[in-house]
């Protein structure tokens, strides 16, 4: 059963993330003038060194700590991040967050940043809390700490 829950977790999730990757001017315009909750925008440097990759993510706080994370497994940001170990987070207004990153293994603070995706505007966090088994299973986060 968990396989084929999860399958269509992941066929969800890409489709709701290739959806935000086509309304992505949009979505930017939007968040630029107005904000979108817990939304910044994340620059980090290309595993390729073609350079830098841009992406609208969600910042996660809990106990005291920042996260970043994606709910479907490794795509190309959180590959970047985990080869880079550091980037930046710009907000809405042009303030800056120099930050190392670390990935997070399976465990208690993974547990909460997985929990912390409550935050997310909605729809997000009605998505992320019916597909939190299939994040908990794949998902990848990781804890921001400024630099």
């Amino acid at each position: 059963m968990l396989v084929s829950v999860s399958r269509f977790w992941r066929a969800a999730f890409r489709l709701q993330y290739r959806i935000l990757a086509l309304i992505d001017p949009i979505v930017r315009a939007f968040w630029r003038r107005f904000g979108i909750g817990n939304t910044l925008e994340l620059r980090v440097q290309r595993r390729d060194g073609r350079g830098v990759r841009s992406r609208l993510v969600g910042l996660l706080r809990a106990d005291g700590n920042r996260y970043l994370g994606h709910p479907n497994g490794e795509v190309g940001w959180t590959r970047d991040l985990e080869a880079a170990g550091r980037g930046i987070l710009i907000w809405r207004n042009g303030g800056r967050l120099l930050f190392t990153a670390t990935k997070l293994e399976p465990g208690e603070e993974r547990e909460h940043a997985i929990l912390a995706t409550g935050q997310h505007p909605f729809p997000g966090n009605l998505t992320y809390r019916l597909g939190r088994g299939h994040i908990r299973h794949v998902g990848v986060f990781f804890r921001i700490e400024s630099n």
